[in-house]
């Protein structure tokens, strides 16, 4: 491929300013290269973590607010998507208006729910809330079918939990959190006048902790083959037969359908018993708590402070709200997503840059492809059906070739903000529903331009890099070759690594749910990948602290991305190598050789600190590792990181023997 220097005089791009020289490299890497960052950039009291990815984050909140200005400065015409974002936009900042309504736009909802005489009502209420505000009970969705990726079939899956995650109902260390859980539930219920709103804040928590009792944990729902299980409509309405299922897929809108899958059939099957035998008072309370919960950003400061105190404060450790402008900018970033991001990039993204990353990854895929070759412990067979996978992928950068269409979408600055909420979370949940039986949309993009991430999607074989990410650190179009392959070469070799990790590998080349390993591959695969579990496991994130058990990584949980991690580290390092074939080995700059500039770029990504509680909550529910460990647990993995900086002894050094290469 072309240097990503293009002839451009090749500038640091590393700054030692963000080094702690305090600390050996060989000893904490991720500390020796991020240290001086961590100190530079303290937790602001908004963020329960704050790295690199957030700083990219906020300088693009800066470049969306400033578009988001102009449009409510500007005469936009009537129905137009300038129109609707600086509607809701104006909408969202109106502290005024929003305080002065109160809970009044929620209300008319509430009482929707308690109007309910029976649970023979509940199909159709919960249809309606399934519409515009949310989860209880169960998850419900169209998207590709496993099996048969090219059209899309119902999901109906385990969901519900106010907070999230089944532990935080039965574990015993999460006590503190069930308490104020039940305080803002008191909060949320007194809000709406209910006299004994602490019985019935209760009376929730014991509702879904019943609920919790069956659910999978995380790492059971990345099993994918078990949380795939096919069944035909009128099977699943039979079994599951104490709720109104036909009343409630016609209240969503779905027209007549045979196939469907069940993600975790024992959870559907408990959460239907509990209908029969639990009182319709407390599924009434369970249902407005939901509501409330999703209602909560969208009303006045009261709720929204009690809402933020818990699932913000309590939860993930953060001292204050995000900005109201910040708040207010993220509702239509979300909701007419791809109208800010056609806007975006036609300021923003440059098509040189397009271009130049279709040329890295052409490079990634060619090196990717030179390690299936070299793998010693995968049969040929395999291999053959990894090339083929490795050939077939799509590959999506910067923006879609064709923009979402809002046309139908109504924003009424007459209409509350609420209502408005509601109305987008309506209109989106009919636009998937219309999904259902079709062919699936492989045009479709599942971020927005502006989103500073990237996705590798396994029922098309895709990656994607949106527009937002290809700016430093991650890519810098004036940086050495090491620094970009170290950076956005890596996330690419990541996501491209993704389509081989431990789920994606359980997907062929079209992007079905296929085996097509030998068993033997399998086996040898499932060895080396226990090894990498193992590592992190051993990891401690937190230590005991007041009689708590220290806390320690999860190497199951995040067992994808820590293959995805060592496998684009490993593939990027490949392609930095095959782009300086031609060229000779560039002299070293700021005293620091490609190789190592290499790896410290990819350090450099990945600075962040992150509160205690934070920290206890991503390792519970999060399938990525911590910063820290995504940078020195795989890299001690890396014979060439070794090699470059002379790492023989230290906490970084891992005997060669104990090393796991996957890919």
């Amino acid at each position: 491929m072309a240097s990503c220097q293009s002839g451009k005089q090749a500038t640091p791009a590393i700054d030692r300013t963000n080094f702690d020289e305090s600390v050996a490299l060989n000893e904490d890497f991720y500390q020796y290269v991020t240290g001086g960052w961590q100190e530079k950039n303290p937790l602001k009291p908004e963020f329960a973590r704050y790295g690199v990815f957030d700083v990219m984050r906020e300088n693009n909140e800066v470049r969306i607010n400033e578009l988001f200005d102009t449009m409510t400065k500007s005469e936009a015409a009537a129905g137009s998507v300038e129109q609707k974002i600086a509607d809701l936009y104006k909408m969202g900042l109106d502290s005024v208006r929003l305080n002065a309504e109160g809970m009044a736009p929620v209300m008319p909802d509430v009482e929707k729910i308690m109007a309910m005489q029976s649970i023979a009502e509940l199909p159709e209420v919960l249809a309606y809330i399934h519409t515009v505000a949310g989860s209880p009970m169960f998850n419900m969705g169209v998207g590709a079918d496993l099996l048969n990726s090219n059209i899309n079939t119902l999901y109906v899956e385990q969901g519900g939990l106010g907070m999230g995650n089944r532990d935080y109902y039965l574990d015993e260390e999460n006590a503190a959190k069930r308490e104020g859980y039940i305080t803002w539930l008191t909060k949320a219920f007194g809000f709406i006048g209910w006299a004994d709103a602490d019985v019935k804040a209760k009376d929730v928590l014991a509702f879904e902790t019943k609920m919790a009792e069956k659910f999978r944990s995380n790492v059971e729902l990345r099993d994918v083959a078990a949380n795939y299980n096919p069944t035909t409509h009128s099977e699943f309405t039979k079994k599951y037969s104490a709720f109104g299922w036909d009343a409630y897929f016609k209240a969503m809108g779905l027209g007549e359908f045979d196939h469907m899958v069940v993600g975790q059939p024992e959870v559907i099957e408990h959460v239907c018993s509990m209908l029969k035998s639990e009182p319709l008072a407390v599924v009434k309370s369970y249902l407005v708590a939901s509501l409330l919960r999703s209602a909560a950003g969208s009303l006045g400061d009261d709720i929204s402070e009690a809402n933020f105190e818990f699932f913000g404060r309590v939860m993930s450790g953060q001292q204050q709200q995000r900005p109201r402008w910040k708040r207010a900018m993220a509702v239509p970033n979300n909701v007419l997503g791809e109208a800010v991001g056609e806007i975006y990039v036609k300021k923003y993204f440059p098509e040189s840059d397009k271009q130049r990353m279709l040329e890295i990854v052409k490079n990634l895929q060619v090196a990717l492809g030179e390690h299936i070759d070299a793998l010693e412990w995968m049969s040929e067979a395999t291999k053959a059906k990894a090339r083929e996978k490795l050939a077939s992928f799509t590959v999506k950068i910067g923006y879609p070739d064709k923009w979402k269409d809002y046309s139908s979408l109504e924003i009424d600055p007459e209409k509350s903000y609420w209502e408005n909420r509601k109305n987008a979370s309506a209109w989106y949940t009919a636009d998937n529903i219309a999904e259902m039986g079709k062919e699936v949309d492989r045009e479709k993009w599942h971020m927005t331009p502006q989103y500073v991430n990237a996705y590798y999607n396994p029922t098309t074989n895709e990656i994607c890099f949106p527009a937002a990410i290809l700016q430093p650190p991650f890519y810098n179009s004036a940086a050495d070759d090491a620094v970009n392959y170290g950076a956005i070469g890596v996330v690419i070799g990541h996501e491209m690594t993704h389509g081989f990790d431990d789920q994606g590998r359980q997907f062929d080349k079209d992007g079905n749910m296929n085996n097509w390993w030998t068993a033997e591959d399998s086996e040898a695969f499932k060895v080396r990948t226990d090894v990498l579990v193992e590592q992190f496991n051993k990891v401690e994130v937190l230590p005991a602290k007041d009689g708590k058990p220290a806390i320690m990584a999860d190497g199951a949980l995040s067992l994808g991305e820590n293959i995805a991690d060592q496998g684009g580290l490993r593939v990027a390092y490949t392609a930095l190598r095959n782009s300086l074939k031609d060229k000779g080995e560039p002299a070293p700059i700021d005293g620091f050789t490609a190789d190592q500039r290499f790896y410290l770029s990819y350090a450099t990504i990945w600075g962040q600190t992150v509160r205690d509680e934070e920290i206890a909550r991503l390792t519970k529910t999060d399938v990525h590792s911590l910063g820290c460990n995504r940078v020195n647990i795989t890299l001690r993995n890396i014979d060439t990181f070794h090699k470059a900086f002379g790492i023989t002894s230290g906490a970084m050094f891992l005997p060669e023997h104990e090393r796991v290469i996957i890919w």
